[in-house]
């Protein structure tokens, strides 16, 4: 048997071994095609190659494509394991040709790989051309030598394929296989055509025209080859079996279903087996290429096959959750060409448990109220919408599962009731928001997502991608379209760019449309915290709503951004490391050119502390770990051990961001929406660069990341050269040149106040008193002195003290025409005069207020030193007033 790892390898060898590139598959999301809700088919990679909007190092090309259909139009879901071929997750292998070969190679390729390669029997094939197709007739006749009963011309769309109403399009050739007489039906064209018997294995799609409004104007200059085969497909026919569940990829995952829950895996739980073993497919992939549960969007499409396979887990009477313990299964069968299912495997593992978990508990409620709703209905009848909205509303049973579950008792829903059941809903809701005090300029955005929707953001996995122009604003009111010289906000339908939030700054870079346009888009905010709105200033061209846009970030920019925000994280569990458990976030600002970042603490860090946190921070940059990613509830990921971050708001579910290695556990685990480095080592760097306080109790600290902090340290060393030269010494002796020279200025500030102060009371300038004098019955010496600190006065008044033995000394100096005064009285007469009475009136003298200290010393001043002697004839006043 040809397992399906081997046919997936053995095609893309073969087309590799034939001159063309293997390319990997792109993920699950498109970013090259707004209107599609996952990439469906093998050519939407490469979309843009074929209409000529971007070209490649190669014109030929071969790929095996991951493809999901389980949202909007293209969508398999409810058919998914009760047919042979109907699957959300499938594989398309695929040969391009982009202006290279045509239909002659591409049918020689087909033919050559499926007989000699394969040898699949020749008598079992059969072909289909579009009726007016002649030379692809021709060339199976020629090619394969398949007789003309075997090219079965067929007149409807089938075999025709275009890539819209407008754009290129062209004839297909269908392969078919027959699976033997024994089952019922007929080749393509018969009236037996929709029987199993004849299953189509390969499209080849010859794009050969354009067309305009579904007109055919012109042949195309480079025609193209576009070919896809379902995987499962073919490997059911190679290995023998004719339903795509019994290949050896759907068996394993099967059996370990049923192994795991003990229950047979064909009778009347063989279509619950294969749509979990489905699902569990689609779901992985979904999640290893960025999608998350979440209740719209991608992620509601995601959160919809969970639970349908989860209800289907709880049918088969799994009693713990089961999806999870399938993983490993799945990482086995497939993770050998897949390698980001390995990468991603704790993530999915971790993502199904919780969402099992969760949803078990509304399930069961939901199934008993639903079998009580039930209870009196016919075999054929109808639930009323408003039930089945009420189980969704006020118990979390969602409508498709109500939808799922009647199905296999012969009952519908009215999903007309349901839907205006909702709307009412909706209606209310908005009533409610208008009484509840929001701004009104809150209003235009509120009426922007009620009616079109929210902004997807894609752009955790990338900085590029293509969005449909849902609104645009001008000058806060909405507008049709806008041209050059306008400054608007551009609402789209999906975005790569980060809008403003959790102290992330906003993305910024350009929006671009074929048709000219070319909008600078400076920030990225997110109002109700559900819509992108990029502020932009359109320098070129016109944007109308409804066109389909090029959104592309400054990724230089973006990663300054990533880099600044993931260092955030480290400082916070560093600072938490040095300081304590007491340290947690009060705010923070992550910016390109910096991040600033607020936390609790009651004092100043020390040099040796700031240190020793930008020592951890830069071991754990170095040691390059990836930054893990998970999805949790907010009460899971903080009872886990996560940080919740300041200013963000969280709802039923959170991101937890895990980075680098501690004792035993992770370094930092925090709740985060914002972008992050894939690798701590991307973030190259850091330094902090400031301490300081914030408010009682909070401190902040500036830091740099990357190039940044390097040309800071760059400036920093050219400073140190620019010093050391002046020094005329080395950098490296900097230190103690400076503490030299700072020595010997403190001894020469020393020498000088002890020459000014031996100056000033020898005389120069100074009132020398000729001794004391009566002042009463005091003895009082004054006296001022030119040019003294003031730090000396009140040596040389505990000096007079000393010579009078008793009595009262003032002493005033005189500095840039600013007056100090300080009086003294000895011990003896403070009972009776007091030196802050006395100062107090020689300050008032100089103009001054106040003056303060004890009975035996006070000191003041004043602006006025031209009144220096009239201070000291103040005080003498103030003591002459007081009774002996």
């Amino acid at each position: 048997m040809t397992s399906t790892n081997d046919i997936r390898r053995s095609f893309l060898d073969y087309f590799g071994a034939n001159g063309h590139t293997i390319v990997p598959s792109a993920p699950l999301v498109p970013h090259n095609d707004p209107t599609l809700m996952f990439v469906n088919a093998g050519m939407v990679p490469f979309k843009n190659v074929f209409t000529g909007l971007e070209t490649r190092p190669y014109k030929t090309a071969t790929s095996s494509q991951k493809s999901v259909r389980a949202g909007g139009k293209h969508n398999d879901l409810d058919n998914v394991g009760y047919t042979a071929r109907h699957h959300t997750f499938f594989e398309m292998l695929g040969n391009f040709s982009f202006g290279d070969y045509f239909k002659e190679q591409a049918i020689h390729h087909a033919w050559s790989l499926l007989t000699k390669e394969w040898g699949l029997p020749a008598e079992k094939l059969t072909t289909t051309v579009y009726h007016t197709d002649d030379e692809a007739f021709d060339l199976w006749k020629k090619i394969a030598g398949l007789p003309d009963h075997k090219i079965i011309r067929i007149p409807t769309k089938d075999n025709f394929w275009a890539m819209g109403d407008s754009g290129p399009c062209g004839p297909c050739s269908e392969i078919f296989y027959d699976h033997g007489d024994h089952i019922w039906g007929g080749p393509p064209g018969s009236p037996e055509e929709d029987g199993d018997r004849f299953v189509e294995i390969w499209n080849l799609v010859f794009m050969q025209y354009e067309q305009e409004a579904n007109e055919i104007v012109s042949e195309l200059p480079k025609p193209s080859i576009d070919t896809g085969m379902g995987l499962e497909r073919i490997a059911a026919v190679m290995q023998g079996v004719h339903n795509n569940y019994d290949i050896d990829t759907f068996k394993a995952l099967i059996a370990e279903s049923g192994a795991l829950t003990r229950t047979a895996t064909d009778g009347e739980f063989q279509a619950s087996h294969r749509v979990i073993a489905d699902h569990l497919r689609s779901t992985s992939f979904l999640i290893a290429d960025g999608v998350l549960p979440a209740n719209e969007g991608r992620g509601y499409v995601l959160r919809r096959i969970m639970r349908r396979a989860m209800r289907h887990a709880h049918i088969i009477g799994a009693k713990d959750p089961l999806m999870y313990r399938l993983v490993s299964s799945l990482v086995s069968e497939m993770g050998g060409a897949y390698p980001e299912l390995v990468r991603a495997q704790p993530l999915i593992e971790e993502t199904l448990l919780r969402e099992e978990t969760r949803f078990r508990k509304t399930l069961e409620n939901g199934l008993k109220l639903l079998d009580e709703a039930t209870a009196d209905l016919a075999e054929g009848a109808t639930l009323p919408g408003e039930t089945a909205f009420k189980l969704y509303d006020t118990y979390g049973f969602p409508y498709d599962l109500t939808e799922d579950a009647l199905r296999t008792q012969g009952l519908s829903v009215d999903r007309a009731g349901f839907d205006a059941a909702m709307a009412e809903q909706k209606a209310a809701a908005r009533a409610a928001w208008k009484g509840s005090g929001e701004k009104a300029s809150d209003e235009i955005w509120y009426d922007i997502a009620e009616t079109l929707g929210s902004t997807e953001f894609i752009g955790y996995a990338s900085t590029k991608g293509e969005g449909e122009v849902l609104a645009l604003l001008k000058d806060g009111a909405r507008v049709d379209a806008a041209s050059a010289g306008d400054k608007v906000t551009i609402i789209t339908n999906q975005t790569p760019f980060y809008g403003e939030s959790g102290g992330q700054n906003g993305d910024a870079g350009t929006i671009t449309t074929l048709g000219g346009l070319v909008a600078e888009v400076a920030d990225t905010s997110k109002p109700l915290g559900r819509l992108h709105a990029h502020q932009a200033v359109i320098s070129a061209g016109s944007v109308k709503v409804g066109d389909t846009v090029n959104l592309t970030v400054d990724v230089e920019r973006r990663d300054r951004i990533r880099a600044n925000h993931s260092a955030t994280h480290l400082l916070h569990a560093a600072l938490r490391k040095e300081l304590g458990g007491h340290v947690t976030q009060k705010g923070s600002m992550v910016a390109a050119d910096r991040l600033r970042f607020d936390f609790s603490h009651p004092e100043a860090l020390t040099q040796a502390q700031i240190a020793k946190v930008e020592a951890d921070v830069n071991a754990q940059i170095r040691h390059n770990d990836e930054v893990m990613t998970r999805l949790m509830t907010p009460d899971d990921a903080i009872a886990a051990g996560a940080m919740a971050l300041f200013g963000e708001k969280y709802g039923d579910e959170v991101r937890v961001l895990s980075m680098g290695k501690g004792d035993d556990h992770s370094y930092s685990v925090e709740l985060c929406g914002g972008t992050h480095v894939r690798a701590l080592g991307d973030i190259a760097l850091f330094k902090i660069v400031s301490e300081s306080a914030v408010s009682s109790g909070v401190r902040r600290i500036e830091a740099l990341t990357g190039e940044a902090a390097r040309l800071w340290l760059v400036e920093r060393d050219e400073k140190l050269r620019q010093t050391a030269a002046a020094l005329k010494t080395t950098p490296e002796e900097v230190p103690a040149r400076i503490a030299a020279l700072v020595e010997q200025s403190r001894k020469l500030e020393r020498e000088l106040a002890e020459a000014r102060k031996a100056l000033a009371l020898g005389g120069g300038g100074s009132a020398k008193p000729a001794g004391p004098e009566k002042v009463g019955s005091v003895d009082f010496l004054g006296q001022v002195i030119d040019g003294l600190d003031p730090k000396e006065l009140r040596g040389i008044v505990d000096g007079n003290k000393k010579t009078l033995g008793s009595g009262v000394s003032a002493v005033l100096a005189v500095v840039d025409g600013r007056a100090t005064i300080a009086v003294g009285v000895t011990d003896d007469l403070t009972g009776s005069f007091s030196a802050v009475d006395l100062v107090r009136a020689g300050v008032e003298a100089l103009g001054g207020k106040g003056g303060g200290g004890r009975a035996d010393m006070a000191q003041g001043g004043g602006p006025d030193g031209d009144k220096a002697q009239a201070a000291i004839d103040a005080v003498k006043a103030a003591l002459a007033s007081v009774p002996a």
